[in-house]
């Protein structure tokens, strides 16, 4: 590998061809350890002079106050890293599973991924978890073991974990270096394929059968180097490094090194990527070839505020090069036609900073301020006919938050900022539901649900008291019933006179409602039916008993009276509608509520604990089924009011390891001991 080179602290070199780019993702587990190793990684590379630490809140990654307090990443962070004259763009997302959304942005934008294990803690079901999204987006990984220098188990000992735990196969997992140890502390390493030392002197490791076996497992791929490696030829470094970068971006290989929070492997780090892993001419998808001559072929990865700048989107150029103070079309799903926007400046992010650059070539990542018609997902061309990049898939918002503004104040300003917010946050979801009267932000969990409050009242100055989510119910008939409105009224000139009958019988669920006309003789005119009919009709949405609407009922208009000169429109309205009251005083008036059909793709360790869970829902389990080894598919149907803080419940029970999905599927009865709650 070449000799270790680092930009001067704040100075970037300009990138003039996707050869001399890098993007690379870290992911891992919420206290693995990828924030320090990004600042590790940044102060080798010479972008810091001081590497920050998570207690003290400094890091470059994690710049937002709820950050700080929480002591974890919220969001999607950019570090551009200079070394050996290649940029390396690191992408540091969140290992919370509240924030997937910002995880598969960055897997979307990066061409390989460093998959961070700490040493300190086991390989546990939410590591598998992430580990199965890394192999669903096809990327490219190397495992790094974390806190080596705390570790519980020693480094061999946690690659043979994750070997197990992901299910690799024989030569997929090698280590590239091997950890060097001095009076029982990880000092530096040998790079198996060159011999090369790093770091401080040390106990000398026997190395042999590891460089063979790793050797070995290069060689495999390629008949040219297994022929050579078997005649018992020496291979050069260039071949081996080559030989490596293929089996890395076939994903045929997981190189893997260790790491301590005090800066040994991190070079190491550096030189493997910059070595051998993918440019962006070589990624894995799609999404067109990376030339700089091509049309512009761009996406919109990340949107955040900013207080003096405003909205700041995060661009990855797939195709073609973007230059400032040019135009653009913005192309996306949903979009009737593409909108014009024009580009003024480009900056490259470092955390919250951002220092401007004069162009961004294919693969590269870059901040754009101020494109206002451009949401998460959308493309960027030259020519507005372009067609769209795939976009990513988005986590199910699941966990309902219902809140309402704390004063007139925040009640002005609550539409515009939620707007905002939406646009900054796709995994986010808003409801205003127009039976129970609530403002719902649908959000991914509790996690989720905290960041996107702290964030109304802190960036977007809207202060906001959460209330009880309500499910929309409904009311019917128990049985039939007949209902007498009456409404006689004389005040001087024209008086209020009508009289109506109405006889009402339950219809089947979902059977929606139903108006006869049986009258004879006149009784009620003509003129006036439809107006009884609109009087019943509001007093459905209205509800007759706990002011849910009511559904699935036939109304009959039996009789009536009409006066010559008092009778009216609304009169005969009125008096429906109190018809309609009296017959629901006559019957029971019974609620109905909405249920929901639920997948729960779970490890078959939790099926019997969530099968409990569910049926103290009073879920009804349809049937399981397993989908892969060691994975069950578990249908249900389950009432919706038993699902609002089922998201939370579940990661609870399973250890965030189940992925949950649920759709409307119709109303039932509910029970009368449970209706007896909410009425």
């Amino acid at each position: 590998m070449a000799d270790r080179t680092s930009a001067r602290v704040g100075q970037l070199m300009s990138v003039s061809s996707p050869q001399q780019l890098r993007n690379v993702v870290l992911i891992g587990c919420s206290g693995a350890g990828k924030t320090t190793l990004a600042e590790s990684l940044a102060l080798t590379a010479g972008a810091i002079g001081k590497a920050g630490r998570v207690p003290d809140g400094n890091t470059v990654s994690d710049y937002e106050d709820i950050e700080h307090q929480q002591q974890r990443s919220v969001q999607l962070a950019a570090l551009p890293l200079d070394w050996n004259d290649v940029r390396i763009n690191l992408l540091d997302p969140p290992g919370h599973p509240d924030f997937a959304a910002e995880l598969r942005a960055g897997l979307h934008a990066a061409d390989a991924a460093v998959f961070v294990v700490s040493a300190t803690d086991p390989v546990t079901a939410p590591t598998r978890a992430l580990w199965r999204e890394c192999a669903e987006a096809g990327i490219p990984r190397a495992i790094v073991v974390a806190k080596v220098d705390v570790a519980r188990s020693s480094f061999d000992e946690i690659l043979t974990s994750c070997h197990d735990a992901f299910g690799l196969g024989t030569d997929t997992l090698r280590p590239v270096f091997v950890p060097v140890y001095a009076d029982g502390r990880p000092c530096g390493s040998v790079d198996l394929l060159t011999g090369r030392r790093y770091g401080e002197p040390g106990e000398e490791p026997a190395v042999g059968a590891a460089r063979e076996s790793l050797v070995e497992a290069i060689s495999g791929q390629d008949d040219t180097l297994m022929e050579r490696f078997l005649s018992g030829e020496t291979l050069d470094e260039d071949a081996l490094t080559e030989g490596l970068r293929h089996e890395i971006v076939d994903c045929t290989l997981h190189p893997a090194l260790a790491v301590t929070d005090y800066g040994v492997g991190s070079a190491e780090l550096l030189d493997l990527i910059v070595g051998s892993f993918p440019d962006p001419t070589h990624r894995v998808g799609d999404q067109p070839d990376a030339d700089p001559d091509a049309p512009l072929a761009a996406q919109v990865v990340r949107v955040t505020g900013d207080p003096y700048v405003g909205r700041i989107s995060l661009i990855r150029v797939f195709a073609g090069t973007l230059r400032p103070d040019t135009h653009v079309h913005v192309i996306g799903p949903g979009r009737a036609d593409p909108t014009e926007e024009r580009i003024t400046t480009l900056s490259g992010p470092f955390g919250k900073q951002q220092h401007p650059v004069p162009e961004a070539v294919a693969g590269d990542l870059v901040c754009v301020a101020k494109v206002a018609s451009a949401h998460i997902g959308d493309t960027l061309a030259d020519d507005g006919a372009a067609a769209a990049l795939a976009t990513w898939p988005q986590p199910a918002a699941l966990l309902p938050i219902a809140v309402e503004a704390h004063s007139k104040a925040d009640d002005d300003k609550l539409s515009q900022s939620l707007t905002r917010l939406l646009a900054e946050d796709p995994a986010l979801r808003l409801e205003q539901n127009p039976q129970t009267h609530q403002i719902v932000l649908w959000c991914t969990g509790e996690a989720h649900a905290e960041v996107t409050l702290d964030r109304l009242r802190n960036r977007h100055g809207v202060h906001v008291d959460t209330a009880d989510y309500r499910v929309a119910l409904q009311e019917t008939f128990g049985a039939s019933a007949s209902g007498h409105g009456r409404l006689v009224k004389q005040s001087g000139g024209h008086g209020q006179y009508a009289i109506c009958d109405l006889e009402v019988e339950p219809l089947p669920t979902g059977e929606g409602f139903e108006f006869v006309v049986r009258v004879v003789g006149g009784s009620v005119p003509k003129h006036f039916i439809p107006s009884v009919e609109k009087g019943v009709r509001t007093q459905l949405l209205a509800g007759v008993a706990t002011g849910h609407p009511l559904v699935d009922v036939r109304v009959t208009l039996v009789d009536g009276k009409a006066h010559s000169v008092d009778s009216s429109d609304s009169a005969f309205q009125t008096a429906a509608a109190l018809a309609l009251r009296d017959a629901a005083s006559h019957t029971d008036i019974r609620l109905l509520e909405p249920v929901s059909a639920v997948r729960v793709i779970l490890p078959d360790d939790y099926l019997g604990a969530v099968l409990s869970d569910l049926s103290a829902r009073r879920g009804h389990v349809l049937g399981t089924e397993t989908t892969e080894p060691g994975l069950a598919l578990l249908r249900a149907e389950v009432p919706e009011i038993e699902l609002s803080r089922y998201p939370v419940d579940l990661r609870s029970l399973t250890h965030g390891t189940a992925e949950f999905a649920r759709a409307h599927l119709r109303y039932e009865l509910m029970p009368t001991s449970v209706a007896a709650q909410y009425t």
